[in-house]
């Protein structure tokens, strides 16, 4: 396994870790709040790791 695909791996289930922990333990009028930035967090962070492979290439 490269590193790329293992550092890839390790934020992408942190990410998702954060964003379900989020939305487990937040009050309902708050959900949809928090699943639109967990989108746009998830999004940053595909941003952000395609930036560091094109950097570690």
């Amino acid at each position: 396994m490269s590193w790329n695909a293992m550092i890839k791996g390790i934020s992408v289930g942190a990410s998702v870790g954060a964003a379900a922990f989020m939305l487990v333990n937040s009050k309902d009028r708050k959900k949809r709040t928090l699943k639109r930035k967990a989108g746009k967090m998830l999004k940053a962070a595909g941003d952000a790791l395609s930036d560091m492979t094109d950097i570690l290439k």
